[in-house]
């Protein structure tokens, strides 16, 4: 189901480190980025090449397909090369992990209900001549990221306070071109005016919960009965994942005294939970056996990522120690 917003812009690529832009499909990049972020991200554990490869193929990805991602994620420096005699690993960068734990974390932040509005809005004015497309189109993203709308072309709202790091990026993406104010929207006649929740597609976002709810409920019994293990266990995880991350930017935590009654984020969240931490194990035995077959010495540190983890995210200090190497992968 496409999401209500343009895929590209939910996801800014305007960071120093350019991780693989979100799609409508599954890209070879995104599926290995998302199965080393389910199984090491914590550790940061380096897999073998081959087993990344025959994990990859299992989501369908081609051997020539899996081999071009992995090259081209290392040179963006989403991973780190290694050899150990014959083979090469590569893991997580120190900053793609970094980056992946703030995503992971902000996912599950943004999804849990809050408690009572203030009633007053955020807004982001800015103009920017069309020579400026990089930059207006980069602003745009961030505010995207941040859980901004459009309630008029250069006008973006945001029923929460702006933070002091979102006022520091935001100075930095438009060199002084944008003005922030905060305060209550002014009740006008009722037939010319345009409410702030109405920058916000609500009936399509409710289509999508709607949507999510009818895809994923049905799997829960085999979840529960343990019916469900080995490549279908780590797909349904990343499938599970790749569905439900793209729900803070199309309801970021829109306050509950504007929306629709019985609205579905809460059932959504729990049932994200209910799959995602219900099939880690038999997702994690999988992997584990899967890199067990290209690894000669101690096994990689793997565990499955669950919905604890996502909101704990990683400390600085969890990085494990490099492995021993006799060269760079090549």
């Amino acid at each position: 189901m496409a999401s209500a917003y343009d895929i590209e812009e939910m996801y800014p690529d305007d960071r120093p480190l350019r991780l693989p832009r979100r799609q409508a499909g599954n890209s070879p990049q995104g599926v290995a980025v998302t199965l080393l972020a389910d199984y090491t991200l914590r550790t940061r554990a380096a897999l073998p090449s081959a087993a990344i490869v025959a994990l990859l193929a299992e989501a369908g990805v081609t051997t020539a397909g899996a081999r071009t991602a992995i090259s081209r994620l290392a040179r963006r420096g989403v991973l780190d090369g290694s050899r150990q005699g014959r083979r090469s690993f590569y893991r997580l960068s120190r900053a793609a992990a970094a980056d992946l734990s703030t995503g992971g974390r902000w996912i599950l932040a943004s999804t849990t209900s809050v408690g009572q509005w203030d009633g007053c809005w955020t807004v982001v004015a800015f103009s920017l001549p069309q020579d400026r497309s990089a930059q207006r189109r980069a602003l745009r993203g961030q505010l995207r990221w941040l859980g901004y709308a459009p309630l008029y072309d250069g006008l973006w709202i945001s029923p929460y306070e702006m933070t002091p790091p979102a006022r520091t990026r935001l100075a930095e993406l438009t060199r002084g071109a944008v003005t922030v104010f905060r305060g209550r929207q002014l009740p006008l006649d009722a037939t010319s005016r345009r409410a702030p929740i109405d920058a916000w597609d609500i009936d399509a976002i409710s289509r999508y919960y709607q949507e999510f709810l009818r895809r994923w409920t049905p799997l829960l019994p085999r979840v529960a009965a343990g019916q469900l293990d080995g490549a279908a266990a780590v797909r349904a995880r990343a499938q599970v994942m790749d569905t439900f991350r793209r729900f803070p930017n199309l309801d970021p935590q829109l306050p509950v005294e504007l929306l629709p009654a019985g609205w579905l984020r809460q059932p959504a969240r729990e049932l994200f939970a209910a799959v995602y931490d219900g099939l880690a194990e038999p997702a994690e035995r999988h992997v584990r056996a899967v890199v067990a077959r290209f690894t000669d010495g101690p096994q990689p540190d793997i565990g499955a990522h669950t919905t604890a983890d996502l909101l704990a995210g990683v400390r600085d200090d969890a990085c494990r120690a490099e492995p021993a190497q006799d060269g760079p992968a090549r």
